[in-house]
This record gives C-alpha cells, sequence and structure tokens, in this order.
C-alpha cells in the first residue's frame, strides 16, 4: 500500500510505503498510478482539496526590484574616486575617515595630516582634504539619486531590467586590497 502525507497547509508533505515506512493516522492512501506522479512530477504543488489530490502551479514569484537596485546602488557606491591626482577609496569606512578629516580641516584651516591614498601616503593640507571630502561625498551621493531615479520608474511601472547597470556614476570599481584613510 502507498500513502500521500500531507502539512497542515494540505500541502503533500511525503509520500510513504507500508512496510518501509510507518503509516501515521493522517496519511491517504493512494493508487500505483497517482504515487508514481506524486513522486516524479515536479512541476507544480501536490495538495489535497477536500477529498481530492491536485496539481496546483508554483505561485509568481515577483523579484523584489527595490532591493535589487538597493544592492547595486550599495556596490556602486563602494568605489574608486580620482581627487586632484589622488586615488580615494569611497567605501564606507573610507568615507567616515575622509569625513572625519574634513571636520578637522573646517575647524582648523591649516590642519595637515597624511593620507592614505590607494597609492600611499601623501600629506594634503586643509584644502585638498575638502575636496577630497566633497568628491567622495558627490559620489555617494550621486549613487543614492540614481538609486531613488530608479525606485521611480519602478513605481511608474517604467523599470527594466537594463536599466539597472545604466546611469550610476562614473569611477573605477573598488579595488579588493582598498582600505581607508
Amino acid at each position: 500500500m502507498k500513502y500521500a502525507l500531507f502539512d497542515e497547509n494540505s500541502n503533500l508533505q511525503t509520500c510513504l510505503i507500508e512496510g518501509v515506512h510507518p503509516i501515521p493516522a493522517s496519511a491517504v492512501k493512494v493508487d500505483d498510478k497517482l504515487f508514481i506522479r506524486l513522486t516524479q512530477e515536479a512541476d507544480g504543488i501536490w495538495r489535497r482539496v477536500g477529498d481530492e489530490i491536485v496539481k496546483a502551479p508554483f505561485p509568481q514569484v515577483t523579484p523584489d526590484y527595490a532591493q535589487r537596485v538597493a544592492d547595486e546602488r550599495y556596490e556602486r557606491e563602494d568605489a574608486v574616486v580620482s581627487v586632484e591626482g589622488l586615488t580615494v577609496a569611497t567605501s564606507r569606512d573610507s568615507a567616515g575617515m575622509i569625513y572625519g578629516a574634513g571636520i578637522s580641516a573646517i575647524l582648523d584651516p591649516d590642519y595637515r595630516c597624511n593620507f592614505k591614498t590607494l597609492e600611499g601616503f601623501v600629506e594634503i593640507g586643509a584644502q585638498q582634504i575638502l575636496a577630497i571630502a566633497k568628491a567622495v561625498r558627490a559620489h555617494v551621493q550621486a549613487c543614492f539619486d540614481r538609486e531613488l531615479e530608479l525606485l521611480q520608474a519602478i513605481e511608474d511601472g517604467t523599470y527594466s531590467d537594463e536599466m539597472l547597470k545604466e546611469g550610476w556614476p562614473d569611477s573605477m570599481p573598488a579595488s579588493p586590497t582598498s582600505e581607508p584613510q
């Protein structure tokens, strides 16, 4: 004898064979033909509806476009920009360090520091620090602005997958060895 066992939502949980498996009282006896279909046809969801066992299509899964856009923005945000001949990482860690140096530069126009670019350390002054902070902030903001445009296109129903790779600010991809200042 062959049986089908269904979960609390009436979805097929497993198939059982008497003498091989323990058969719970809630199991439903099925003939050989249906047993083969239950175990071989994986193109839908088998359900118990009343006294019948029917196959329903898989539910349509709508992609989470907003999450895809946010993920792409985050990836684009973590890049590299060139400012006054210096190559600077725009990752969140690096940007935080840069913004901190920018505050020091605002408070003290004579402020100088050893700043680590992707090529190595350079000594820079307050004006260069502020130029770097502005460039990094502009890059990051442009990424968020593009994300907003894409989210609006999703809302308007004009979004297409091709748009996800277009329209982002120009930058170089972040190097795997890029470090914050």
